[in-house]
């Protein structure tokens, strides 16, 4: 099956994509209304607004730097998973998503780093918790986060993850213990993005990776801006031997243009190449 992640909401009904993500909070901090016939999406702790708008919410290292996109490593800014106020207006946003469909894309979820977050509320909350190590505690927020979340949503809940199936690397990062939020994920989305997908061994290898890792069903999204047909078709053909669907993000048009390519090709018996080569 294949899907569209955009911030068009017409784009969902388009009758190639089977499931449709709407983005209704982005990373930039940009609301939408949540709309009834796609799956809203909100990216959670990634906002760019709300750190421009009150900087003591933004994650810090311990050496008090802030994790925000004019840094290394950081493509937006990330705010603190611990913040109580933060995370109320987040369910809320999830609230008015489900009144219009019952089922949620969570997005964006976790610490940004390893060595993130020590900030002041974090000290303090870590102090005053049941652990010692400061690794189980960041997981015990996050989890804590996705259990919130998951009570308020009465649909399919579908968890971004980052692209790094390595074992332990998601805890160590992101403070995301997978055995403990898949309980309570129905479906997770790992995004492998890339500017060409000229070649495709990296992709079949971090899909494998996460094939090894997750009992929980998972989708692959590709990106689909700008992409030439061909080698988009041949991403696809990779990512559907792991993924249990496909998905395309933030240009619907090339990515149904890639479809109908496709269903064109295999009727005139036109092949791209075997999933994990490159020809």
């Amino acid at each position: 099956m294949y899907g569209v992640v955009t911030r068009n909401a017409e784009e969902v009904r388009w009758p190639e994509f089977e499931r449709g993500f709407y983005e209704v909070k982005d990373v930039t901090g940009r609301s939408a209304e949540p709309i009834e016939d796609g799956v809203n999406m909100v990216s959670c702790f990634g906002d760019n607004a709300a750190a421009d708008a009150d900087p003591s919410l933004v994650a810090v290292d311990d050496f008090g730097r802030p994790a925000t996109r004019d840094r290394t490593y950081f493509d937006w800014a990330y705010i603190c998973p611990s913040r109580q106020d933060y995370r109320e207006g987040l369910l809320e946003i999830i609230d008015d998503c489900v009144e219009a469909n019952e089922d949620v894309r969570l997005d964006d979820i976790g610490f940004p780093r390893p060595e993130y977050c020590r900030c002041g509320v974090c000290e303090e909350s870590f102090k005053a918790s049941e652990y010692d190590d400061r690794f189980e505690w960041r997981a015990s927020v996050i989890t804590e986060f996705v259990e919130e979340a998951v009570d308020r949503i009465p649909g399919r809940v579908y968890m971004t993850l980052y692209p790094d199936p390595y074992p332990g690397h998601l805890y160590k990062r992101a403070g995301i213990d997978l055995e403990a939020v898949a309980e309570h994920i129905d479906e997770f989305v790992v995004p492998l993005y890339d500017m060409a997908y000229e070649t495709t061994y990296w992709l079949e290898t971090i899909a494998k990776g996460f094939e090894s890792a997750l009992e929980t069903p998972f989708n692959i999204e590709l990106y689909a801006v700008n992409i030439d047909i061909d080698k988009l078709i041949h991403a696809t053909e990779v990512a559907e031997a792991y993924g249990n669907d496909v998905f395309f993000g933030y240009e619907a048009s090339n990515a149904r243009a890639a479809l109908r390519r496709r269903r064109a090709d295999e009727q005139d018996g036109v092949t791209h190449g075997e999933p994990g080569t490159d020809n």
